[in-house]
């Protein structure tokens, strides 16, 4: 199966990763700039001179096989060494250039990412930014984003993942409103409360807790019909702060509330496990100069967070 490593040979192997990375041949062809054909030829040419199969596929669907799967990090290695090669000859990795694409929750952009993003410009005069500051998560080949912000368990997945911290779901709600209403104190007392949603259109929603039995810890669903639905995080916080009643939030977003007495707790004992926080980028160890500068101090700076370490 050894075969020289020649301009044509790069070229499949190129194609090969990005029909992987894209989970299909349209988006491969976009991210490449060529027609579906010519993505369809370059597999077929591949796996001709490897004698396997490496991919496969459905009216719907593209799968990579057992085989095709190894030899997709063999390509991604041999990829990254030649781009880290030509990087380092042009210079490319001396001085960050171009524009940078970052994505993240809408209030954890605000309150952290901004800041990251304004102190890199500053030491960077040739790059630019876009932030998407979201509350969905946004596909990172498909929005052409180089770097994104992740809270909780990522999916497996070609992308890269360097965990910067932890946050917590808290129930909470302004004394103003326990006062009124009491506090609960078992999950299934939540039903008796008005609750805040931040949940789009749905009418009810469902609220993950845990719960002690027989000396075990299993989770515990709680289904709710809110009596305010939002499409926002920032709007289910200002109602809860107004004494609505009842908001479950991440631990960054109620925070200083908290601290400052705004915002009460209540059912900290059924809260479960924190959920992990990640910066996800698409480039590999061999990430461009922009993205590696940004990643390094975004790394330094969320981590050192103590509102993202709960």
């Amino acid at each position: 199966m050894t075969r020289a490593l020649g301009a044509d040979r790069l070229h499949l192997l190129t194609v090969f990763v990005a029909v992987v990375d894209a989970n299909g041949f349209a988006g491969a062809a976009r991210k490449l700039n060529i027609s579906p054909p010519a993505v369809t030829r370059a597999i077929a040419e591949l796996e001709r001179q490897l004698g396997v199969r490496l991919l496969t596929r459905t009216t719907r669907v593209v799968r990579v096989t057992e085989v095709g799967a190894r030899y997709v990090e063999d390509c991604r290695r041999i990829l990254a060494s030649l781009s880290e090669a030509d990087a380092a000859v042009s210079g490319l990795h001396r001085e960050p250039r171009g524009r940078l694409v970052i994505t993240a929750p809408v209030l954890l952009g605000a309150q952290f990412v901004t800041g990251i993003v304004n102190d890199y410009l500053q030491r960077y005069p040739q790059v630019s930014a876009t932030c998407l500051f979201l509350d969905r998560a946004v596909n990172l080949m498909d929005e052409g984003v180089d770097v994104a912000v992740r809270i909780g368990e990522l999916p497996d997945s070609s992308m890269q993942a360097v965990r910067v911290g932890q946050v917590r779901r808290i129930i909470c709600a302004a004394p103003i409103y326990l006062k009124q209403r009491g506090s609960p104190q078992r999950p299934e007392e939540l039903s008796q409360h008005s609750v805040v949603a931040a949940a789009g259109s749905q009418s009810t929603v469902e609220w993950k807790l845990i719960k002690e039995d027989q000396g075990q810890t299993v989770p515990q669903t709680v289904r709710l019909t809110p009596r305010l639905l939002t499409t926002t995080n920032d709007s289910a916080l200002a109602s809860a702060l107004n004494g609505l009643g009842l908001t479950r939030l991440l631990s960054y977003q109620v925070r200083e509330h908290l601290e400052s007495g705004a915002l009460v707790e209540v059912l900290p004992d059924y809260a479960p496990p924190p959920l992990p926080l990640h910066l996800v980028h698409r480039e590999g160890r061999y990430a461009s100069s922009k993205a590696r500068a940004f990643l390094d101090l975004a790394i330094e700076r969320l981590r050192a967070e103590p509102a993202l370490a709960a």
